[in-house]
């Protein structure tokens, strides 16, 4: 039995596990399994690595920097962005990747104007990077928001994001877990009332398919995305890698 899996936690409520069990029976994939690892800390991985037959690992929040010191290689991304969401396993040696950037990438596109120059992401976690990866790739200016800047970055807080500035950045990337199920009920704190048609809010978040995020601005004319489709694309890449070991 061929068997993959996803490291994370919390995963009640995990994509990857759903979408790779239908996978297999739509496919009539019958030599696989994917099953959910929910580790509250990374001395707990090792563990998982000693599961008989695995062959690949996901890897989500809050895990995808500090996976980085249990992979034997990384691929170009890895090694750019400082961020793994995928592990192809082969002979016992770890290779990580990231198909978040894909996944973006692929999905923010189609809505993406040519006036769509400056962006604010929100969150400078593992998913951020893979974000500001896209952007840079695309030529667009970007500058991270989020409640704790580091020290010596150019993060700016929520409460600096005014009018003037939603007028400038028009692309706006929420990359942190608000407003994601069960907490429906909460938002980043911008000023929603500066949005307009002008403006394209992409939410990494996929449950609830509408966060109060995309619905502020929705409710203004503004372009709104989730992250389902950038999930399918991940998942697809991930089976991509697993079976032919593409680096990338």
């Amino acid at each position: 039995m061929r068997r993959y899996g996803l490291i994370g936690y919390p995963l009640t409520h995990s994509f990857s596990q759903r979408y790779f069990t239908e996978k297999f029976e739509r496919e009539g994939i019958r030599d696989c399994v994917y099953t959910n690892f929910p580790i509250t800390s990374m001395e707990e991985l090792p563990a998982v690595l000693e599961v008989e037959d695995l062959l690949g690992l996901n890897v989500t929040i809050p895990y995808k920097q500090d996976v980085l010191r249990y992979l034997h290689q990384k691929s170009e991304v890895v090694e750019a962005i400082g961020a793994c969401n995928c592990i192809r396993i082969e002979g016992g040696r770890r290779v990580g990747h990231n198909t978040d950037v894909v996944g973006f990438e692929r999905s923010l596109l189609p809505k993406l104007g040519s006036h769509h120059r400056r962006a604010l992401v929100l969150g400078t976690g593992g998913a951020a990077k893979a974000v500001e990866y896209v952007l840079r790739g695309l030529g667009i200016d970007y500058r991270l928001v989020t409640r704790r800047p580091r020290p010596g970055a150019a993060d700016l807080r929520y409460e600096a994001v005014d009018a003037a500035m939603m007028d400038e950045y028009t692309l706006i990337v929420n990359t942190t877990p608000v407003g994601m199920y069960p907490h429906v009920e909460e938002c980043p704190a911008l000023p929603y009332e500066a949005m307009g048609a002008k403006h394209y809010l992409f939410d990494l978040v996929y449950n609830p398919a509408r966060t109060l995020f995309l619905q502020k601005g929705e409710e203004r004319g503004a372009v709104v995305e989730n992250g389902h489709e950038m999930l399918l694309l991940q998942a697809e890449e991930s089976w991509r890698i697993w079976n032919a070991g593409a680096e990338g």
